[in-house]
């Protein structure tokens, strides 16, 4: 048994109101988790906390220092265990709560850095990363504002410790709760530039990693749905020919090697035939998206509290809640931990079923 890394996210956002939230909603599902981050930041956040959570004193999880990983698993529940593996230069008056800050883009980078390398050692057993704020990140200048966000960051840490280019560490973004998962076949990227990465090979390789993530998760083929680009999947060439020359010669090369791919489907409906609804089994177990907000949109408006974003395709486990940073509400302790808590579910759920 291994433990599992909480990433502290930014210290100006709602993580460490999350974790912390978590811990003492959640206190058996955290056991065996810590917190890869600056122990006064989360000091910090537990005050203002103290007088917005109703929850007995005694429940409330305290705060321990612990100076290496596997110590998170001899603790008794409602401890939480944080490793200072950063600290935020200037303290916590350097970044105060809802402001975009260096410092705290700075630190939120060197969590996960820790964490994803501790993962590649085969230290811990995954990482959960609570929000970062992408233009904070940037604001910490190099290395930090060469990386988007997570997905990015991870997979360069991937691909040096496997020694290889990034492009030979494809992965993928999935979203996920109990009704839709939906994987993408770009990320952070413009909208003009997602339709150019719209490739057979781009498509080929998301629906690769999508069978090799969830065949060990459900013991089966995953049955994958492939959503069109265009509208109603370019309606036969009139409103757009990518569906015809690209996006199809893709699925029959995945069919060709026993992946379950079909469609192009119909953007519109897609996401309705495979949510798992009460009285609607779903026809698909998952929807490949061709970008960002087509695959993003329908899983967040099914509620953002259960929604758990997945990194495929690297060697290692990470989720994340599917928020961000909440700068407008950061500090006021009204947050809410549902994702992150359905996110360390689904992390260790992952790890259970994880292969090589």
């Amino acid at each position: 048994m291994k433990p599992f890394a909480i990433t502290l996210g930014d210290a100006a956002g709602i993580g460490p109101e999350i974790i912390l939230k978590a811990a003492w909603e959640a206190p058996e599902l955290l056991g065996g988790c810590f917190v890869a981050g600056d122990f006064e930041v989360l000091h910090r956040a537990a005050g203002w906390l103290r007088d917005t959570v109703k929850a007995p004193a005694a429940h409330r999880p305290t705060l321990v220092r612990i100076n290496h990983p596997a110590q998170a698993l001899t603790l008794p529940a409602h401890h939480l265990p944080v490793l200072s593996v950063a600290s935020l230069v200037g303290g916590v008056e350097a970044s105060p709560p809802g402001r975009i800050s260096a410092a705290a883009g700075r630190l939120a980078g060197e969590c996960v850095v820790w964490a994803a390398r501790a993962a590649l050692r085969d230290e811990i057993a995954g990482l959960v990363t609570a929000p970062l704020h992408k233009e904070a990140l940037a604001a910490a200048g190099p290395p930090w504002d060469a990386y988007p966000g997570h997905t990015e960051l991870l997979q360069a840490e991937a691909a040096a410790h496997r020694g290889v280019s990034v492009a030979d560490m494809p992965v993928r973004m999935m979203l996920a709760n109990e009704e839709l998962r939906t994987v993408l076949v770009s990320i952070h990227v413009a909208l003009r530039d997602a339709i150019e990465a719209v490739t057979t090979d781009n498509v080929l390789r998301t629906v690769r990693i999508t069978d090799a993530a969830l065949r060990p998760v459900l013991g089966r083929a995953p049955r994958i749905g492939v959503a069109g680009l265009n509208p109603h999947a370019g309606e036969g060439g009139r409103f757009g020919r990518e569906e015809i020359d690209l996006i199809a010669p893709a699925l029959d090369l995945a069919r060709r090697e026993g992946i379950d791919a079909r469609g192009p489907y119909a953007p519109d409906t897609v996401f309705m035939r495979a949510r798992q609804a009460p009285g609607h089994p779903g026809e698909f177990d998952v929807v490949v998206a061709m970008y960002h907000d087509q695959g993003l949109i329908p899983v967040k408006y099914l509620g953002v509290e259960q929604g758990v974003n997945v990194t495929l395709g690297l060697p290692l486990v990470r989720t994340s809640p599917d928020h961000g940073t909440a700068f407008d509400i950061a500090g006021q302790g009204v947050a809410d931990a549902s994702s992150l808590i359905e996110a360390v579910r689904v992390a260790k759920r992952l790890a259970a079923h994880r292969v090589g």
